[in-house]
Protein backbone atom coordinates (compact mmCIF):
# COMPACT_ATOMS: atom_id res chain seq x y z
CA UNK A 1 0.00 0.00 0.00
CA UNK A 2 1.22 3.46 -1.38
CA UNK A 3 2.48 6.00 1.86
CA UNK A 4 -0.20 8.65 0.76
CA UNK A 5 -2.84 5.52 1.23
CA UNK A 6 -2.03 4.52 4.24
CA UNK A 7 -1.66 7.65 6.08
CA UNK A 8 -5.18 8.90 5.04
CA UNK A 9 -6.93 5.02 4.96
CA UNK A 10 -7.71 5.49 1.24
CA UNK A 11 -9.16 2.33 -0.68
CA UNK A 12 -6.94 3.80 -3.93
CA UNK A 13 -4.05 5.99 -4.30
CA UNK A 14 -5.96 8.23 -5.97
CA UNK A 15 -6.26 11.98 -5.18
CA UNK A 16 -8.84 14.34 -7.49
CA UNK A 17 -6.93 17.48 -8.07
CA UNK A 18 -9.04 20.53 -6.80
CA UNK A 19 -9.86 22.69 -9.92
CA UNK A 20 -11.81 25.96 -9.88
CA UNK A 21 -14.53 26.71 -11.80
CA UNK A 22 -15.56 23.32 -13.21
CA UNK A 23 -16.65 21.48 -9.81
CA UNK A 24 -17.96 21.56 -6.44
CA UNK A 25 -18.42 19.72 -3.08
CA UNK A 26 -20.35 16.80 -5.64
CA UNK A 27 -17.08 16.28 -7.27
CA UNK A 28 -15.09 15.75 -4.33
CA UNK A 29 -17.62 14.11 -2.39
CA UNK A 30 -17.94 11.21 -5.27
CA UNK A 31 -14.28 10.81 -5.48
CA UNK A 32 -14.01 10.29 -1.44
CA UNK A 33 -16.89 7.88 -1.53
CA UNK A 34 -15.55 5.80 -4.14
CA UNK A 35 -12.68 4.86 -2.09
CA UNK A 36 -10.00 8.07 -3.45
CA UNK A 37 -9.13 11.23 -2.06
CA UNK A 38 -11.63 14.17 -2.87
CA UNK A 39 -10.86 17.58 -3.09
CA UNK A 40 -12.67 20.78 -2.97
CA UNK A 41 -10.70 23.92 -4.44
CA UNK A 42 -11.35 26.97 -2.29
CA UNK A 43 -9.77 29.88 -3.63
CA UNK A 44 -12.86 31.34 -5.13
CA UNK A 45 -14.76 30.96 -2.46
CA UNK A 46 -16.15 33.18 0.07
CA UNK A 47 -16.22 32.15 3.75
CA UNK A 48 -19.93 32.23 3.51
CA UNK A 49 -19.74 29.69 0.30
CA UNK A 50 -16.43 27.80 1.98
CA UNK A 51 -18.82 26.80 5.32
CA UNK A 52 -21.40 25.89 2.91
CA UNK A 53 -19.49 23.44 0.83
CA UNK A 54 -17.54 21.97 3.47
CA UNK A 55 -20.92 21.28 5.59
CA UNK A 56 -22.12 19.50 2.13
CA UNK A 57 -19.29 17.45 2.27
CA UNK A 58 -19.18 16.77 5.76
CA UNK A 59 -22.51 15.50 5.95
CA UNK A 60 -22.63 13.16 2.62
CA UNK A 61 -19.63 11.41 3.62
CA UNK A 62 -17.30 10.29 6.30
CA UNK A 63 -14.33 9.38 4.33
CA UNK A 64 -11.12 12.15 3.94
CA UNK A 65 -11.03 15.23 1.83
CA UNK A 66 -8.43 17.57 0.73
CA UNK A 67 -9.25 21.17 0.57
CA UNK A 68 -6.93 23.39 -1.35
CA UNK A 69 -6.18 27.68 -1.31
CA UNK A 70 -3.53 29.75 -2.85
CA UNK A 71 -1.05 31.20 -1.06
CA UNK A 72 -0.33 33.92 -3.43
CA UNK A 73 0.42 37.69 -2.10
CA UNK A 74 -2.04 40.03 -3.43
CA UNK A 75 -0.79 42.83 -5.67
CA UNK A 76 -1.08 46.32 -5.74
CA UNK A 77 -3.05 47.53 -8.76
CA UNK A 78 -1.25 49.13 -11.44
CA UNK A 79 -3.38 51.75 -13.08
CA UNK A 80 -0.95 52.57 -15.56
CA UNK A 81 -0.71 48.86 -16.44
CA UNK A 82 -4.31 48.02 -16.68
CA UNK A 83 -4.87 50.83 -18.74
CA UNK A 84 -2.57 49.20 -21.60
CA UNK A 85 -3.92 45.50 -20.99
CA UNK A 86 -8.02 47.22 -21.14
CA UNK A 87 -6.25 49.23 -24.38
CA UNK A 88 -5.26 45.30 -25.99
CA UNK A 89 -8.46 44.28 -25.41
CA UNK A 90 -10.48 46.97 -26.68
CA UNK A 91 -10.91 45.37 -30.04
CA UNK A 92 -12.57 42.40 -28.55
CA UNK A 93 -15.27 44.63 -26.58
CA UNK A 94 -16.00 46.53 -29.37
CA UNK A 95 -16.37 43.39 -31.70
CA UNK A 96 -19.01 41.59 -29.37
CA UNK A 97 -20.66 45.10 -28.20
CA UNK A 98 -19.36 45.62 -24.73
CA UNK A 99 -18.88 48.38 -23.14
CA UNK A 100 -15.17 48.40 -22.20
CA UNK A 101 -15.06 51.25 -19.21
CA UNK A 102 -17.84 49.02 -17.64
CA UNK A 103 -14.87 46.56 -16.55
CA UNK A 104 -15.54 44.84 -13.23
CA UNK A 105 -12.46 44.72 -10.67
CA UNK A 106 -12.30 42.38 -8.11
CA UNK A 107 -9.74 40.44 -6.50
CA UNK A 108 -11.28 37.11 -8.44
CA UNK A 109 -8.58 34.66 -6.30
CA UNK A 110 -8.09 34.86 -2.18
CA UNK A 111 -4.81 33.43 -0.63
CA UNK A 112 -5.65 31.34 2.48
CA UNK A 113 -6.00 33.66 5.90
CA UNK A 114 -7.37 33.86 9.13
CA UNK A 115 -10.74 34.42 7.74
CA UNK A 116 -10.22 31.26 5.91
CA UNK A 117 -8.88 29.59 8.83
CA UNK A 118 -11.35 30.27 11.52
CA UNK A 119 -13.90 28.47 9.00
CA UNK A 120 -12.53 25.39 8.29
CA UNK A 121 -11.48 25.11 12.26
CA UNK A 122 -14.79 23.70 13.03
CA UNK A 123 -14.45 20.70 9.96
CA UNK A 124 -11.05 19.75 10.48
CA UNK A 125 -10.17 18.52 7.33
CA UNK A 126 -7.71 15.49 6.94
CA UNK A 127 -5.81 17.42 4.56
CA UNK A 128 -4.86 21.05 3.44
CA UNK A 129 -3.13 21.76 0.67
CA UNK A 130 -1.83 24.75 -1.03
CA UNK A 131 -0.96 26.27 -4.54
CA UNK A 132 1.86 28.79 -5.07
CA UNK A 133 4.33 27.92 -1.77
CA UNK A 134 2.61 28.09 1.66
CA UNK A 135 0.84 30.66 3.94
CA UNK A 136 2.26 32.17 7.00
CA UNK A 137 4.06 29.63 10.16
CA UNK A 138 0.79 31.20 11.97
CA UNK A 139 -1.45 29.89 9.73
CA UNK A 140 0.36 26.32 8.97
CA UNK A 141 0.50 26.06 13.10
CA UNK A 142 -3.23 26.91 13.21
CA UNK A 143 -4.55 23.59 10.69
CA UNK A 144 -1.26 21.17 12.32
CA UNK A 145 -3.57 22.15 15.37
CA UNK A 146 -6.42 20.39 14.19
CA UNK A 147 -4.60 17.09 12.68
CA UNK A 148 -4.93 18.05 9.22
CA UNK A 149 -2.16 16.59 7.07
CA UNK A 150 -0.63 19.27 4.87
CA UNK A 151 0.26 19.16 1.00
CA UNK A 152 1.68 21.42 -1.31
CA UNK A 153 2.66 21.65 -4.91
CA UNK A 154 6.19 21.51 -6.15
CA UNK A 155 6.89 22.11 -9.77
CA UNK A 156 11.14 21.98 -9.43
CA UNK A 157 13.42 20.43 -7.05
CA UNK A 158 14.04 23.13 -5.49
CA UNK A 159 10.42 24.51 -4.29
CA UNK A 160 9.75 20.43 -2.85
CA UNK A 161 13.25 20.98 -0.99
CA UNK A 162 12.25 24.07 0.62
CA UNK A 163 8.44 22.75 1.06
CA UNK A 164 10.06 19.72 2.94
CA UNK A 165 12.13 22.22 5.40
CA UNK A 166 8.56 23.85 6.84
CA UNK A 167 7.29 20.24 7.22
CA UNK A 168 4.84 19.77 4.82
CA UNK A 169 3.22 15.94 5.36
CA UNK A 170 3.48 15.31 1.18
CA UNK A 171 4.56 16.86 -2.04
CA UNK A 172 2.48 17.42 -5.00
CA UNK A 173 4.95 17.01 -7.94
CA UNK A 174 3.21 18.95 -10.36
CA UNK A 175 4.74 17.81 -14.19
CA UNK A 176 4.74 20.64 -16.55
CA UNK A 177 1.78 18.74 -18.27
CA UNK A 178 -0.51 19.79 -15.60
CA UNK A 179 -3.39 21.23 -16.64
CA UNK A 180 -4.65 24.73 -14.81
CA UNK A 181 -2.33 26.74 -12.45
CA UNK A 182 1.43 26.20 -12.54
CA UNK A 183 2.27 26.09 -9.01
CA UNK A 184 6.04 27.28 -9.34
CA UNK A 185 6.64 29.90 -6.31
CA UNK A 186 10.17 30.57 -6.33
CA UNK A 187 10.47 31.95 -9.44
CA UNK A 188 8.11 32.36 -12.45
CA UNK A 189 10.97 31.01 -14.91
CA UNK A 190 9.15 28.66 -17.48
CA UNK A 191 11.98 27.02 -18.59
CA UNK A 192 12.55 25.46 -15.58
CA UNK A 193 9.26 23.18 -15.79
CA UNK A 194 9.23 19.70 -16.82
CA UNK A 195 7.61 16.76 -17.01
CA UNK A 196 6.12 14.44 -14.49
CA UNK A 197 8.10 11.36 -15.03
CA UNK A 198 10.87 13.81 -15.39
CA UNK A 199 10.39 15.21 -11.95
CA UNK A 200 9.35 12.49 -10.13
CA UNK A 201 12.58 10.37 -9.64
CA UNK A 202 14.02 13.95 -8.92
CA UNK A 203 11.76 14.29 -5.81
CA UNK A 204 11.60 10.90 -4.72
CA UNK A 205 15.36 10.44 -4.62
CA UNK A 206 16.03 13.92 -2.63
CA UNK A 207 13.00 13.84 -0.40
CA UNK A 208 11.93 11.95 2.76
CA UNK A 209 8.33 12.81 2.60
CA UNK A 210 5.53 11.40 0.17
CA UNK A 211 5.81 12.31 -3.24
CA UNK A 212 2.53 12.42 -5.02
CA UNK A 213 2.42 12.89 -8.93
CA UNK A 214 0.59 14.82 -11.16
CA UNK A 215 0.13 16.02 -14.46
CA UNK A 216 -0.47 14.07 -17.88
CA UNK A 217 -2.05 11.00 -15.81
CA UNK A 218 -5.43 10.49 -17.23
CA UNK A 219 -5.08 6.63 -17.67
CA UNK A 220 -4.74 3.48 -15.39
CA UNK A 221 -1.36 2.66 -17.46
CA UNK A 222 -0.63 6.29 -16.81
CA UNK A 223 -1.30 5.52 -12.68
CA UNK A 224 0.42 2.36 -12.70
CA UNK A 225 3.47 4.04 -14.37
CA UNK A 226 3.92 6.89 -11.77
CA UNK A 227 3.46 4.34 -9.19
CA UNK A 228 6.25 2.02 -10.60
CA UNK A 229 8.43 5.03 -10.41
CA UNK A 230 7.72 5.35 -6.81
CA UNK A 231 4.87 7.76 -6.46
CA UNK A 232 3.30 7.37 -3.14
CA UNK A 233 -0.09 8.94 -4.84
CA UNK A 234 -1.06 10.17 -7.88
CA UNK A 235 -3.10 13.19 -8.56
CA UNK A 236 -5.55 13.61 -11.48
CA UNK A 237 -7.73 16.48 -12.76
CA UNK A 238 -8.09 16.45 -16.58
CA UNK A 239 -9.98 12.63 -16.47
CA UNK A 240 -12.80 14.04 -14.41
CA UNK A 241 -13.11 17.55 -16.58
CA UNK A 242 -16.56 15.20 -18.43
CA UNK A 243 -18.09 13.41 -15.79
CA UNK A 244 -21.63 14.03 -14.37
CA UNK A 245 -20.73 15.44 -11.33
CA UNK A 246 -18.45 18.38 -12.58
CA UNK A 247 -19.61 22.05 -13.15
CA UNK A 248 -17.37 22.29 -16.16
CA UNK A 249 -19.29 24.49 -18.69
CA UNK A 250 -21.08 23.66 -22.31
CA UNK A 251 -18.53 25.02 -24.28
CA UNK A 252 -15.68 23.53 -22.01
CA UNK A 253 -16.71 20.06 -22.68
CA UNK A 254 -17.47 21.10 -25.76
CA UNK A 255 -13.72 21.46 -26.31
CA UNK A 256 -13.08 18.65 -24.43
CA UNK A 257 -14.51 16.54 -26.67
CA UNK A 258 -12.92 17.99 -29.51
CA UNK A 259 -9.61 17.81 -31.54
CA UNK A 260 -9.17 20.95 -30.29
CA UNK A 261 -7.85 19.41 -27.05
CA UNK A 262 -4.73 18.23 -28.40
CA UNK A 263 -3.20 21.39 -28.54
CA UNK A 264 -3.22 22.58 -25.23
CA UNK A 265 -0.83 25.60 -24.16
CA UNK A 266 0.28 27.58 -20.69
CA UNK A 267 -0.99 31.13 -20.62
CA UNK A 268 -1.41 34.02 -18.61
CA UNK A 269 -3.80 35.43 -20.31
CA UNK A 270 -6.99 34.67 -18.19
CA UNK A 271 -5.27 35.29 -14.84
CA UNK A 272 -2.12 36.42 -14.78
CA UNK A 273 0.02 33.75 -13.85
CA UNK A 274 0.58 30.39 -16.19
CA UNK A 275 -1.96 28.05 -16.64
CA UNK A 276 -2.34 25.15 -18.95
CA UNK A 277 -5.00 25.15 -20.96
CA UNK A 278 -6.76 24.35 -24.68
CA UNK A 279 -5.67 26.68 -26.94
CA UNK A 280 -8.66 28.78 -28.68
CA UNK A 281 -8.83 32.43 -30.05
CA UNK A 282 -7.56 34.98 -27.90
CA UNK A 283 -4.63 32.66 -27.15
CA UNK A 284 -3.79 32.02 -31.05
CA UNK A 285 -4.01 36.02 -31.69
CA UNK A 286 -2.29 37.76 -28.35
CA UNK A 287 0.03 34.88 -27.70
CA UNK A 288 -0.31 32.28 -24.85
CA UNK A 289 1.96 34.77 -22.44
CA UNK A 290 1.28 38.00 -23.22
CA UNK A 291 3.64 40.58 -20.88
CA UNK A 292 1.02 42.76 -20.65
CA UNK A 293 -1.43 40.91 -18.71
CA UNK A 294 -1.66 42.30 -14.97
CA UNK A 295 -0.32 40.36 -12.15
CA UNK A 296 -2.43 37.10 -10.85
CA UNK A 297 -5.54 37.49 -10.36
CA UNK A 298 -5.69 40.91 -11.41
CA UNK A 299 -5.89 39.83 -15.33
CA UNK A 300 -9.31 38.15 -14.91
CA UNK A 301 -11.62 40.66 -14.38
CA UNK A 302 -10.72 42.40 -17.96
CA UNK A 303 -11.46 38.74 -19.76
CA UNK A 304 -14.72 37.97 -17.52
CA UNK A 305 -17.27 40.22 -19.58
CA UNK A 306 -16.08 39.09 -22.70
CA UNK A 307 -16.21 35.58 -21.68
CA UNK A 308 -19.31 35.40 -20.56
CA UNK A 309 -21.08 37.25 -24.02
CA UNK A 310 -18.85 34.45 -26.11
CA UNK A 311 -20.32 31.87 -23.73
CA UNK A 312 -23.52 32.96 -24.73
CA UNK A 313 -23.24 32.63 -28.07
CA UNK A 314 -21.73 29.32 -27.72
CA UNK A 315 -18.13 30.09 -28.29
CA UNK A 316 -15.20 29.32 -25.80
CA UNK A 317 -12.80 31.99 -27.82
CA UNK A 318 -12.22 33.91 -24.53
CA UNK A 319 -12.75 31.13 -22.40
CA UNK A 320 -10.15 29.33 -20.01
CA UNK A 321 -10.57 25.94 -21.23
CA UNK A 322 -8.16 24.43 -18.33
CA UNK A 323 -7.17 20.84 -19.64
CA UNK A 324 -3.94 18.62 -19.22
CA UNK A 325 -1.82 17.38 -22.35
CA UNK A 326 -3.63 13.89 -22.30
CA UNK A 327 -7.30 14.16 -22.04
CA UNK A 328 -7.52 10.58 -23.05
CA UNK A 329 -9.22 9.77 -20.13
CA UNK A 330 -12.52 11.91 -20.33
CA UNK A 331 -15.51 10.36 -20.42
CA UNK A 332 -19.10 11.27 -19.78
CA UNK A 333 -19.36 8.77 -16.51
CA UNK A 334 -19.79 9.18 -12.95
CA UNK A 335 -16.75 10.39 -10.85
CA UNK A 336 -16.82 6.82 -8.93
CA UNK A 337 -16.71 4.59 -11.98
CA UNK A 338 -13.62 7.33 -13.20
CA UNK A 339 -11.95 6.88 -9.58
CA UNK A 340 -12.24 3.37 -9.53
CA UNK A 341 -11.04 2.62 -13.37
CA UNK A 342 -8.11 4.45 -12.85
CA UNK A 343 -7.64 2.47 -9.88
CA UNK A 344 -7.71 -0.57 -11.94
CA UNK A 345 -11.02 -1.42 -10.64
Amino acid sequence: MAAVQRMLNLAFPIIQAPMAGVQDSALAIAVSNAGGLGSLPCAMLSSEALHIELSKLRSATDKPFNVNFFCHRSPVPDPAADAQWRELLLPYYQELGQDADAIPSGPGRLPFSDEAADTLAAFRPAVVSFHFGLPSADLLARVRSWGSRIFSSATTLEEALWLEEQGVDAVIAQGVEAGGHRGMFLNDDLTTQVGTFALLPQLKQALRVPVIAAGGIATPEGVRAALALGADAVQVGTAYLLCHEATTSAVHRQALKSVQARHTAITNLFTGRPARGIVNRIMQELGPINQLAPAFPLATSAIAPLRAKAESRNSGDFSPLWAGQNTQGCREVSAAEITRWLAGD
